[in-house]
């Protein structure tokens, strides 16, 4: 659970996008979404080598 402490005489706003902020931090919408299905142990792998490879890719292109 993230705490928000409020300083006296803080706009609400500002809190709110504080909150959002240290929300965005740890990752609490990724991992929400990442639980919602199930994949397999050899799709992960298969698609984080997939990643990599486009990503080294990209820095081949750059250093031409």
């Amino acid at each position: 659970m993230l705490i928000i402490p409020i300083k006296e005489g803080e706009n609400i706003d500002r809190a709110l996008k504080r909150y959002k902020r240290k929300f965005d931090k740890t990752g609490g919408m990724r991992q929400l979404r990442s639980r919602k299905q199930f994949s397999k142990p050899s799709v992960k792998n298969r698609v984080k080598i997939q990643k990599a490879q486009y990503i080294q890719k990209l820095r081949d292109a750059e250093s031409l």
